[in-house]
């Protein structure tokens, strides 16, 4: 009879030639058990998913009430369903009041894909501005305003009249002009290895935006939900997107996504055609019950108010003269090493003993750590020795730099 493993292999579709083939029986707070026993401490939250842990008693409740009540009834936008009600209810009163109007979808992607078609058909534009060394998701939409060659080289043509310019040069906002429909920018840029933006820069982008009628989208799909220390990453810059994008953390552990405008804005998708996004699941009044539960859970608990304090902890105990530096905000950040092969040793180091992190498509010689936010200060510390330990075992710390 075949293994599990051999079932995968087989019959799951692969994205590379060297899964990681990991096999797991359940996961809780901060851990993820194997089939024997052994608990491995995340730091990665499943790439930015379970901010509140996993297995969180109130949204796994949530999600057993919604599905003795109902699961599909429709595709999204047709019925009066009260998770998706309650969900965009709660999330319009922590926003600025012009990101009033929420449209679930199934992911991250998806919102990506509807928020570009929705800053099209606004604006009567067909051009975007995106960054380099961007993320933005792999469907063919997200896949054109990535900002890597790589990745994107295998599946052109995409789509046309889309420019990119670089994070903090300001030179390269001439390029947003009358003609441009929209500008999408992670607030914090996650593949490319987490960078932060200068204030000063993110506040001429919105200008530039405002005085040529650009919609000015802002990427959170990462960094929302209190990842950066705020509860949206956009509140250390002191500006507000024209259309914002939610999706990982959004759903407590289920998946759902969102892109999120003014009234006025969303209503474009009305008319002419209407119908202007359609999507059968977006909004699966299950995941919508797990992501309001999720939300309540993050701002009653006062986790986000925790974040500052639990990045000293990791900037104080993760030191080590193979760390090149530090970089990012909150609990997104990437610690760099000298290349790639080293990294790659410390992070297999790390999952041996019970250390799950990774790297970043766009930035290989730095691991993510992405912890959930409800991880303990005695937990961060254990976590740290671990990759400590981890690097002297790999890194010569007399000639790494």
């Amino acid at each position: 009879m075949l293994t599990l493993r051999q079932l995968f292999l087989n019959n799951n579709a692969q994205t590379t030639h060297f899964p990681l083939l990991l096999e797991f029986e359940r996961a809780e707070g901060v851990y993820i058990y194997d089939k024997t026993g052994k608990a491995h401490t995340d730091l990665i939250s499943g790439i930015g998913v379970s901010n509140l842990g996993h297995s969180n008693p109130r949204v796994v409740q949530a999600v057993k009430n919604q599905v003795d009540k109902y699961m599909h009834l429709m595709v999204y936008g047709e019925y009066v369903q009260t998770p998706q009600v309650r969900f965009a209810e709660k999330l319009v009163s922590i926003l600025p009041k012009s990101l009033n109007s929420v449209y679930f979808t199934n992911s991250g992607g998806e919102a990506v894909e509807g928020a570009l078609k929705l800053a099209k058909r606004f604006t009567g534009r067909q051009q975007i501005v995106a960054f380099n060394n961007s993320y933005h998701g792999s469907t063919h939409g997200a896949l054109s305003v990535m900002g890597n060659e790589e990745f994107k080289q295998a599946y052109r043509p995409l789509l046309p009249g889309i420019s990119f310019i670089n994070l903090n040069s300001l030179p390269g906002l001439d390029l947003i002009t009358s003609q441009t429909a929209c500008v999408i920018l992670e607030t914090i840029q996650g593949e490319a290895g987490v960078r932060v933006p200068d204030a000063a820069y993110m506040q001429a982008l919105r200008n530039r935006c405002t005085q040529v009628g650009a919609l000015l989208i802002l990427d959170e799909i990462q960094a929302a939900f209190g990842r950066t220390g705020k509860l949206f990453a956009f509140e250390h810059f002191d500006i507000i997107p024209d259309i914002l994008l939610l999706a990982k953390a959004l759903g407590g552990g289920m998946p759902v996504g969102a892109f999120i405008a003014g009234v006025d804005v969303m209503a474009a998708l009305k008319e002419n055609p209407i119908l202007g996004h359609i999507t059968t699941f977006g909004g699966h009044p299950v995941c919508c019950a797990a992501g309001l539960a999720a939300l309540e859970v993050l701002l009653e608990e006062g986790l986000v108010q925790q974040v500052a304090e639990k990045e000293a902890i990791i900037r104080n105990y993760l030191t080590h003269p193979a760390i090149k530096q530090i970089r990012g905000k909150g609990l997104m950040l990437a610690v760099e090493f000298k290349s790639f092969e080293l990294n790659k040793k410390i992070i297999d180091r790390c999952i041996e003993n019970g250390i799950i992190t990774d790297w970043f498509l766009h930035c290989s010689n730095s691991m993510r750590l992405a912890p959930p936010l409800i991880i303990t200060a005695p937990q961060l510390i254990n976590a740290c020795n671990i990759i400590t330990e981890a690097i002297d075992f790999h890194a010569d710390a007399t000639c790494v730099k």
